[in-house]
């Protein structure tokens, strides 16, 4: 009877750590899928998802992703400001002086309609203002409106040798040599030709303009998948202080650039749920890479 009883006792208790194991087990599994989520959320900046608060772990989710909305709401404040900043400083320098000048015009004008000013000089002077003006403004509308990506099966190689054979005759032109050296072979996106076609060919350009005098561009898949292309030269550096705001609209570090190459470059990219980042740029080398999900 004894043996009996404690035999049911053991029985009992195996049956309850195994049923505890499995419980602890599942209850990971779940944790697990829940980590995976929440990370593809993040990584594609959907953050309005949210776990019920019934343990721990949900909660300690819950904090992590309430401080990545707190740091991207922060990031757009900040880009919107700057980006007003830039908007304002160079709509009032091209405003300023046609309002001067128009001003001086007129006072200088007397009352048999002669001027000690050159009127037809200043007049020419407030037309080029205005049409920079009216330029500077298309440009933001076409900051604005990337349109939406009609997607097809690409074959990379042919894509990058059509955008380097456009770009041939003014690649010679600096003594500059171009190259695609993929890693992998019969490599194929699914994209818009022409809207990917248009971030490599300003990449190129940016690189010619940097003095460059190689420029090579490299494909491979990525461990989760993507397609991952960079593109190397080896032109003046990116300026440090530069580096995190060259993706800001109308943000140039050239003299008659219009700041807004990389900004589309990277809208087109996120259109593509992918994304373009400059992953170094120092004295041996400047490479931008290019991620396909």
């Amino acid at each position: 009877m004894t043996f009996t009883v404690w035999h049911i006792v053991g029985v009992s208790i195996i049956v309850a750590i195994i049923s505890a194991v499995i419980a602890a087990v599942r209850t990971r599994r779940k944790d697990i899928k829940k980590v995976a989520y929440m990370m593809d959320a993040l990584e594609d900046g959907e953050l309005n998802f949210r776990f019920q608060d019934k343990n721990k772990f949900n909660r300690t989710l819950n904090r992590i992703r309430t401080i990545f909305e707190r740091q991207r709401q922060q990031h757009e404040q900040d880009s919107w400001t700057k980006l007003i900043r830039v908007l304002t400083h160079e709509i009032m320098n091209t405003v300023s002086p046609i309002a001067s000048l128009s001003d001086a015009l007129a006072k200088s004008v007397d009352e048999n309609g002669r001027s000690e000013l050159d009127v037809k000089a200043g007049l020419e002077t407030i037309s080029d203002s205005s049409k920079n003006l009216i330029g500077f403004v298309q440009t933001y509308r076409e900051l604005s409106g990337v349109a939406k990506p009609v997607r097809k099966a690409l074959v990379l190689q042919e894509l990058i040798d059509g955008v380097i054979a456009l770009n041939s005759e003014f690649t010679a032109s600096t003594g500059a040599v171009c190259r695609y050296l993929p890693e992998e072979k019969d490599l194929m996106i699914y994209a818009d030709e022409g809207q990917i076609a248009q971030i490599l060919i300003n990449l190129i350009k940016n690189a010619l303009q940097a003095g460059a005098k190689h420029i090579d561009i490299t494909a491979r898949m990525g461990k989760d998948d993507d397609l991952i292309v960079l593109v190397a030269n080896d032109g003046a550096p990116i300026p440090i202080s530069a580096q995190e705001q060259i993706f800001i609209p109308f943000y140039t570090t050239k003299k008659d650039g219009s700041g807004i190459g990389l900004s589309i470059s990277r809208q087109i990219m996120r259109n593509h749920n992918g994304n373009i980042e400059l992953v170094r740029s120092d004295d041996h080398q400047t490479v931008f890479e290019l991620r396909f999900r």
